[in-house]
């Protein structure tokens, strides 16, 4: 039975059309420009800027007559109101139950506002277990935090657990760089933006988690395949254009030689540079109650608990 870890934010759970639509809550609810949705969306970063941030730049732009600690209690209210997990999303999950795949979240972010999406959108009883940096003292793309990630999910491979793991997200330097860095095969969801890096690359890229999760299985019905994506999506049904999966040999500078085809193909890119950063701590004992860390098994040491790679409750994901 394989193991499938999946990123939460843009990838399980669509959070930057949740932030959209809290922003133009926002700005209706407090009488300010409604053409000022896209310098929010803009200064917010896809979440990777902190919340701090965000929301300081905001009151000083506005001139609100309110701490930043009361306007981060009313975003985080008002993004997990809108926020929910796709019926497709839900099919895929259950579509790679049913294959006999077992299925675990890999997140950063805080412990709180991460255990809230997992409840609120319905995901919990769809996997077998999950893992958020701030509780784990490790960030994506550390190694341990997917080896706990396996670990709560009870996963117990006949042989080695990296070779039977996929890991799928849609930001390169810390679901992808940590699959790679753990030995993973991965699935970029590439929300139709290019691939940038050059130091690593996933196994293979998608459109959305749907058709990531189709890529997978046929990959694990053709186990002679191995890591090519060619090979193991051979013999699948026939899928409309435009939908198909990259292979990740597609994603690859092109040689020099072929530059100028290349430059009258694709337009320019630029390499992304989003740094993660530490999201404010979630506060009410309540919360904590209501969702437990039920699904996190405990665990038997395997490291000092000090905090890796900075903050454990970096930027969410």
């Amino acid at each position: 039975m394989p193991l499938l870890l999946l990123d939460l934010d843009n990838t399980l759970l669509p959070r930057d059309a949740a932030f959209r639509a809290w922003a133009g809550d926002f700005l209706t609810e407090n009488g300010l420009p409604a053409g000022d949705l896209d310098w929010l969306v803009m200064l917010d970063g896809s979440g990777y800027v902190p919340r701090s941030t965000v929301l300081g730049a905001a009151r000083r732009r506005y001139g609100i007559d309110r701490s930043v600690e009361s306007m981060l209690a009313h975003y985080r209210d008002g993004i997990n109101s809108h926020i929910q997990c796709p019926d497709s999303h839900v099919a895929a999950l259950r579509e790679a139950r049913e294959a006999g795949w077992t299925l675990g979240i890999v997140s950063n972010g805080g412990t709180l506002p991460q255990l809230e999406k997992i409840r609120l959108t319905g995901l919990a009883p769809l996997v077998d277990g999950w893992v958020i940096s701030e509780e784990a003292h490790c960030l994506k793309p550390d190694p341990l935090i997917f080896e706990i990630a396996a670990r709560r999910c009870d996963f117990r491979p006949a042989g080695d657990w990296k070779a039977q793991t996929w890991m799928v997200g849609d930001y390169g330097p810390a679901d992808i760089a940590g699959a790679a860095a753990t030995g993973l095969r991965s699935a970029w969801l590439h929300h139709g933006r290019p691939w940038a890096e050059r130091a690593y690359r996933p196994t293979v890229s998608a459109p959305s988690l749907p058709e990531a999760v189709r890529v997978i299985l046929a990959a694990g019905e053709h186990p002679s395949a191995g890591r090519g994506f060619a090979a193991a999506a051979a013999g699948r049904p026939q899928r409309s254009r435009g939908q198909l999966a990259i292979p990740a040999s597609r994603l690859a500078p092109p040689p020099v030689k072929a530059a100028k085809a290349v430059q009258a193909a694709q337009a320019p890119q630029s390499a992304q540079t989003t740094q993660s950063a530490p999201a404010t701590k979630a506060a009410g004992a309540s919360l904590a109650q209501q969702v437990p860390l039920a699904k996190a098994r405990p665990l038997a040491p395997i490291e000092p608990t000090q905090a890796r790679w900075g903050d454990a409750a970096a930027a969410t994901g």
